[in-house]
């Protein structure tokens, strides 16, 4: 009997490797024709890294959503809708997480399924907060307790784009219009507020991504709460650091919840993959339920599917990590998945992060923003 071959790429934490292979695993287990070969890169090479060049490859691809557009637009990943049944998807979407599901079908075009959910949360050392009761619950709050120097949160330029959609979509102005991402004077207005608060901060924030804000958190006693980083569940388990993390729905700003922006991953299969129904059948398998609240809970994973979050023996493992995020995750902001908009995503953040970190003319800032989002609308890639 020849072999099925797979070869597969993911993102290298515990949360995007020992899950996805220990799922692996299994499934070749049960189906011993195919192998499944996974390799992994860094959080980094994961937002970068051309998908399109990836889908050359690998068959198996763990993907961010963002790519939607341009995956559709250009078939470089397999269209879902016809390789598994109506049923199935429906289901699939009826227990999203949030916005997880749609996020990657674009026009109908279904690139992948979310295998992972996760949005900027909460997240603090409960050890910290029997001594100091009280939890910021609003962005003033969260500037009070800035002052004492426990604070820090992600501030690479993907992070603070992100921080700075989650201020516009939460203060109510219209984002991502026909001609700019928001009207200047409301965005030199939120990238003041985000600069008061990072100047309170390290300046070490600057260089981190959620991964290292979370290891800071758990391994040492220098800081204590982080407002708003993508959740990892695994901080938050028995065992996998020196001290858990409780993770929590985010504070409120002028009034209102935030809204945080979508992120998890999708399990994509390559348009030139040879084998394609098993790479299919594979992707059926991980993103099912019963899988994802069990071989890929327990090895790591943070799973896409809604049944595993509402699941009381996830949510004991985890501290609760799952039943205290669900809010914000259900009403996280699903940013632009137009074919162009990774050109817009992939420089935007640095125009942010230097008005964050430096200061300057904010006005200034928000109009290089909407130019360059103009271009991108532009972009034929």
């Amino acid at each position: 009997m020849s072999r099925k071959v797979l070869k597969g790429i993911t993102w290298n934490h515990s949360r995007g490797y020992t899950s996805i292979t220990a799922v692996s695993q299994r499934f070749t287990e049960l189906n011993q024709e195919v192998d499944i070969v996974w390799e992994k890169r860094s959080l980094q090479e994961f937002a970068d890294a051309p998908i399109e060049k990836l889908a050359e490859m690998y068959d198996l691809l763990i993907i961010d959503h963002p790519w939607a557009g341009f995956a559709a637009k250009h078939g470089i990943l397999l269209p879902l809708q016809d390789y598994l049944e109506e049923e199935y998807l429906n289901e699939q979407r009826e227990n999203s997480v949030g916005a997880s599901y749609e996020s990657y079908n674009f026009e109908g075009f279904q690139s992948a399924l979310p295998i992972d959910a996760a949005t900027p949360i909460a997240v603090y050392r409960p050890d910290y907060f029997e001594k100091v009761p009280r939890i910021p619950e609003t962005f003033e709050d969260v500037l009070e307790l800035a002052k004492t120097g426990k604070v820090i949160y992600a501030g690479i330029p993907i992070n603070l784009l992100m921080d700075f959609y989650m201020f516009g979509v939460t203060s109510g102005k219209e984002m991502f219009t026909e001609e700019e991402v928001i009207e200047k004077q409301a965005g030199a207005e939120i990238l003041e507020d985000m600069r008061r608060l990072a100047s309170m901060c390290s300046r070490t924030m600057f260089e981190w991504d959620p991964i290292e804000v979370h290891e800071a958190l758990a391994s040492g006693d220098q800081y204590c709460y982080c407002p708003f980083a993508y959740g990892y569940t695994n901080y938050s388990r028995a065992g996998y650091a020196e001290h858990l993390l409780k993770a929590g729905n985010v504070v409120t700003y002028q009034g209102k919840n935030c809204r945080t922006v979508l992120g998890g991953t999708g399990l994509a299969v390559s348009s030139a993959c040879r084998e394609k129904e098993a790479a299919a059948a594979f992707v059926k398998y991980a993103v099912s339920p019963d899988i994802q609240k069990t071989l890929y809970f327990e090895n790591g994973g943070q799973p896409g599917h809604r049944k595993a979050w509402l699941d009381e023996e996830c949510n004991r493992r985890c501290m609760n990590f799952f039943s205290d995020t669900l809010r914000t995750l259900d009403e996280s902001y699903l940013r632009p998945r137009y074919s162009g908009y990774l050109y817009f995503q992939d420089h935007a953040g640095d125009y942010v992060r230097e008005y964050v970190m430096n200061g300057g003319n904010a006005s200034e800032t928000i109009e290089k923003l909407n130019r360059l989002y103009r271009q991108s609308k532009e972009e034929t890639i």
